[in-house]
């Protein structure tokens, strides 16, 4: 979407102001830990654009809140495993030997949209050290939910999820859906339902690139909006979310922990339903 595109579908400039507002009618309060995840078209046309989204939810919060983001970089994997897109099989080797290693500073995210990819470099904003599921956060809480990302097992009981988890934490999908829920990944590992894998990536160990191998699950979040659909008609979860506008975009903010439990149980229930 072009700028003009978001002016002309915008019926009142957005500005932080506005957004404060928003985010305090949705629930947001001062010194709450969240995750968001974002989509600025959704938004409509912001006065200062992603900075200015920012620093409505840091307002908000606080800094005796905590504020994540994702900042997966997929990318920085094995190339034999790329599928959207694949590359040419002439290529691989010559990308083993080339790729640039994980850098929590200069490795940008993919896919994670404008909102996030502005939030990693935030002043007072750290990054996890995980070469593809990393996460930014800035705030109260913030070594203990970045540091000490392990490589095995990015998404589960030792990462930041986990660490949102513990703090009894939010998730604030801000013009997305439950499709963009990364906290719903924590819920595929406490089903014990996943297969594990094992991946690689380029880092930098002891000053020297190397590709390293790690465990991961294989994950499955084609199944996430459906289980969304289902927490959000579930009679005993209406506590744990709340619906609201921030901007124009539609917007819920959650439980993580409500929704992280109901997934794992979710799937224990219907797993073998998933492959009928």
């Amino acid at each position: 979407m072009t700028e003009l595109d978001a002016i002309k579908q915008t019926k009142t400039a957005i500005t932080r102001s506005t957004l404060v507002r928003d985010l305090k009618q949705l629930g947001l309060k001062k010194g709450m830990t969240v995750i968001v995840h974002t989509s600025m078209s959704r938004i409509g046309w912001v006065c200062g654009g992603p900075v200015t989204v920012i620093e409505a939810l840091q307002e908000v919060l606080t800094p005796g809140g905590t504020l994540v983001m994702p900042a997966h970089s997929a990318d920085v994997s094995d190339p034999a495993d790329w599928e959207n897109p694949p590359v040419p099989k002439s290529w691989i080797q010559a990308i083993y030997q080339e790729m640039p290693p994980f850098d929590p500073e200069r490795t940008p995210t993919l896919g994670m949209g404008r909102v996030a990819e502005t939030f990693r470099k935030f002043p007072g904003v750290k990054r996890s050290s995980h070469p593809i599921y990393s996460f930014s956060a800035w705030g109260e809480a913030r070594d203990r939910i970045v540091s000490g990302h392990p490589l095995d097992d990015g998404l589960g009981d030792q990462s930041p999820l986990a660490q949102i988890y513990q703090l009894n934490g939010q998730v604030l999908l801000l013009g997305v859906g439950f499709g963009n829920n990364t906290s719903m990944h924590l819920g595929e590992c406490h089903s014990n339902k996943l297969k594990m894998i094992t991946r690689q990536s380029p880092v930098i160990l002891n000053g020297e690139r190397r590709w390293v191998s790690y465990r991961d699950w294989d994950y499955h979040e084609e199944r996430f909006s459906k289980i969304g659909q289902a927490f959000e008609k579930d009679a005993q979860e209406t506590e744990n979310l709340k619906t609201g506008i921030i901007g124009q975009a539609d917007s819920l903010l959650m439980s993580q922990r409500a929704i992280v439990d109901f997934t794992a149980d979710y799937l224990r229930k219907r797993w073998a339903g998933w492959f009928r």
